[in-house]
């Protein structure tokens, strides 16, 4: 991977964008996927593309979304402590004692999520499993309410402090991998195809959505504008390689093997087969997953869209997800782009993905 590149990645995930307030990661990336593309579009809720190859058949939509799971402040007591809902899929149990970050219309604003020490605390209470979010609650150092409403608003978005690291044996941690490196390969695709001046009989449109932890409300108004003949989508997937996690209820995906590839349900069986070919191809190793209803990612919306567009998930390995410390692996994450673009040159001109011809 390009030093450029990872750079991107890491300014990308160090951007705050939680459901709904995805604008600054969103300008982001349009500036740097606006690079390999021929026009760059957003639309009224910042669902972002770059079209490579303009008025090239098929037309090929390479989707990951931007956002991020996080926090929203919801009430102010009159001590000045700020209570909070979740955004997105948010487990209390992580978040005592955690740094955050409180985005204002002022700018950025630091606090804590408050911890009961061990000493003063009710023993029958002191179980992450049993704790609710409305139990917590932050600290700015506010002296009371009408202090902190000099500083906040109901309706602010919070982040949880978790930035870019690199671990060893090219492993990465950050707070929001999922699914900021879906929009990365969505902009990584184009770059690869316009770099490799291979011809493109596909018009390919990368994709980065938003409000996705939120119930893919993004990926539902994009993929109805765009209008694209066959789908690739791209999200985070558990990695399963580590205590605790039961691989006959999640099965066995590991980080450093290969991106999966998902089979079943809204995934089309000639996407799929045609994802494998091309990554037996190229050398790249992938691992499988199985979804037999939903997949809980983009793909579940797109897929049913005008009539049913062809749409094939693609996902990365990623450990201790919907947290600030989830950790992926280098190796499979620029897999995956290399995967999509050889499915894009792989399309004929004009050629349709149909379950029975």
């Amino acid at each position: 991977m390009s030093e450029a590149s990872l750079k991107f990645l890491e300014t990308l995930v160090n951007t705050p964008t939680p459901s709904g307030f995805e604008a600054k990661g969103q300008r982001l990336w349009m500036d740097y996927a606006g690079q390999f593309a021929d026009e760059v579009h957003a639309d009224a809720y910042g669902n972002a593309t770059a079209i490579f190859n303009k008025g090239g058949s098929p037309r090929l939509m390479v989707i990951g979304h931007g956002d991020e799971i996080g926090l929203m402040i919801s009430y102010i007591s009159p001590e000045g402590y700020l209570y909070f809902r979740s955004i997105g899929g948010v487990f209390p149990g992580i978040l005592r004692a955690q740094r955050v970050t409180i985005h204002t219309a002022n700018g950025p604003l630091a606090g804590v999520i408050g911890s009961v020490p061990p000493h003063l605390m009710d023993k029958t209470s002191n179980e992450p499993e049993k704790l609710k979010i409305n139990d917590l609650f932050i600290d700015i150092g506010a002296k009371d309410r009408e202090d902190a409403l000099k500083y906040v608003r109901i309706g602010d978005p919070v982040t949880l402090d978790g930035y870019f690291s690199r671990l060893a044996n090219g492993n990465l941690v950050a707070r929001a991998f999922d699914n900021r490196v879906g929009s990365w390969i969505a902009a990584e695709t184009i770059r690869l195809l316009k770099e490799s001046g291979k011809p493109c009989n596909a018009e390919v449109i990368a994709t980065s959505s938003v409000m996705e932890e939120i119930g893919c409300r993004g990926a539902m108004q994009i993929a109805y504008s765009v209008k694209p003949d066959v789908a690739l989508v791209v999200d985070v997937t558990h990695a399963t390689d580590y205590p605790g996690v039961s691989h006959t209820q999640h099965g066995e995906t590991k980080m450093a093997k290969g991106p999966t590839l998902t089979r079943g349900a809204c995934n089309h069986p000639k996407v799929f087969e045609r994802l494998d070919k091309v990554a037996k191809e190229a050398g790249i190793p992938v691992q499988y997953e199985a979804t037999s209803r939903t997949s809980g990612t983009d793909t579940d919306v797109v897929f049913v869209t005008r009539g049913g567009i062809p749409s094939g998930l693609v996902s990365l390995p990623n450990r201790y997800m919907h947290s600030p410390v989830e950790m992926i692996n280098i190796s499979d994450l620029e897999a995956i782009p290399r995967i999509f673009a050889a499915f894009a040159l792989s399309l004929g001109k004009g050629e349709s993905f149909k379950a029975i011809e």
